[in-house]
């Protein structure tokens, strides 16, 4: 649905946008656009991938920190700078304030990633560890701008800041100039909304398309509402677009000039961050991913060439593990089956004999003798498959029963 509505002045301007990219030269890294001919072919035009997964700090969120920083008054920066966030917002304030010698702290989830922990550090801030969620993180954040001065930073409701992520279309435009589509995805907003104001103050007909998390998709009721709309619970593994409210300044320029916000679901997120690390060899976080699995779920409702911007690289390796996983179940080459048998011996090497003879590889083995509801002398095995696809996965299921084995996959 289109929800551009008549245009209002704007607290964000192309001549801002374009300013801000004269300031980051040297700064941040004009990142690559990556053709992908699988998606391309899906498509039925030329698909490109922006690596912002690439970015200094790996994502797009150093571009906009530093400007925000950057635009402070002496005394301002004297005073330090305070953030919240779970991970590539926290590294960028981090670095950016560490390369304009500001002070910076950073609130951070007591369960946020080590990995990202340790970096938010390495680049110069001083990290707190408070709260369980985002939110908690936040409160704890602006009360400390309160208490010392320091300025809060804030993720995406700052003009200066989407003024930052904004160059991000800029360069989508100087590097693909016969786009007709980009694809970005939409947590607070900033960076859709950047994005949106670069391209159509210099390109009207180039169509932006947002793409948000169902499970935490606060722009599609937000927009039929005219004003933002929280989600009381958001949940998704997209950390980097886990938001809970659109940004009030975001918000407005989204309304006016994105065209359409779309949502996708777990299974599509992690299908999609599969595609990136097999098919295109980057390592993307599951918020990056959003706009390759909005392209994979309808590919053919998008006019190209197409841009989809990877927001960003900064995944955990314990969730990336059970994402890759997921994303093989979903794609039907991860398959787990119970199967019951006769507890004797040689029993369990007739199944894995079976099992061999349908190229499958196995990849666990669990073994239980004792279960309510399992005869004296059963045994119930649970195995783990790796499979070529669903139609493989209907094989198995089809040769273990012809041999006598009662599943339950």
């Amino acid at each position: 649905m289109n929800h551009r509505t008549t245009a209002a002045p704007q607290p964000v301007t192309l001549d801002d946008v374009r300013g801000a990219q004269k300031m980051l030269s040297g700064i941040t890294r004009v990142t690559g656009l990556e053709g992908s001919r699988y998606l391309s072919r899906l498509v039925g035009a030329p698909v490109h991938l922006k690596c912002e997964n690439l970015q200094r700090t790996g994502s797009f969120k150093l571009r906009g920190a530093y400007i925000r920083i950057a635009g402070l008054l002496p005394e301002e920066r004297a005073a330090g700078v305070v953030a919240a966030s779970a991970g590539n917002h926290a590294q960028g304030v981090a670095l950016a304030a560490s390369l304009l010698g500001v002070r910076a702290t950073v609130f951070m989830p007591r369960g946020a990633p080590l990995p990202k922990i340790s970096a938010t550090r390495e680049y110069g801030a001083e990290v707190v560890l408070h709260g369980q969620v985002v939110d908690e993180t936040m409160a704890a954040a602006t009360a400390y701008a309160e208490e010392t001065g320091a300025i809060f930073i804030h993720p995406f409701d700052h003009p200066d800041v989407i003024i930052g992520q904004g160059t991000v279309g800029l360069e989508i435009l100087e590097q693909c100039p016969e786009v007709r589509t980009i694809v970005v995805g939409i947590g607070g907003g900033g960076l859709a909304a950047g994005v949106a104001v670069a391209v159509k103050s210099l390109r009207p007909d180039v169509r932006v398309v947002g793409v948000q998390a169902e499970g935490a998709a606060a722009y599609p009721p937000s927009l039929a509402a005219g004003h933002p709309v929280a989600v009381p619970r958001p949940v998704t593994m997209a950390d980097g677009i886990k938001v809970g409210t659109p940004g009030e300044v975001p918000f407005a320029l989204i309304r006016e000039l994105v065209d359409e916000v779309r949502t996708v679901g777990e299974d599509q997120l992690s299908a999609a961050l599969l595609h990136c690390l097999e098919r295109a060899k980057l390592v993307v976080e599951p918020a990056g991913a959003s706009p390759v699995a909005a392209l994979l779920a309808d590919p053919g409702s998008f006019r190209g060439p197409v841009v989809a911007v990877l927001s960003g690289g900064n995944v955990d390796p314990v969730l990336l593990q059970g994402v890759l996983r997921h994303g093989m179940a979903v794609q039907g080459r991860y398959f787990a089956v119970r199967v019951r048998l006769t507890d004797r011996p040689g029993s369990l090497a007739t199944l894995l004999s079976v099992l061999s003879e349908l190229d499958v590889n196995v990849l666990d083995v669990s073994h239980r003798r004792t279960a309510p509801h399992l005869g004296p002398a059963e045994a119930e095995v649970e195995v783990h498959l790796e499979t070529k696809g669903p139609e493989h996965c209907a094989e198995v299921s089809r040769a273990l029963r012809a041999a006598g084995y009662p599943t339950a996959d």
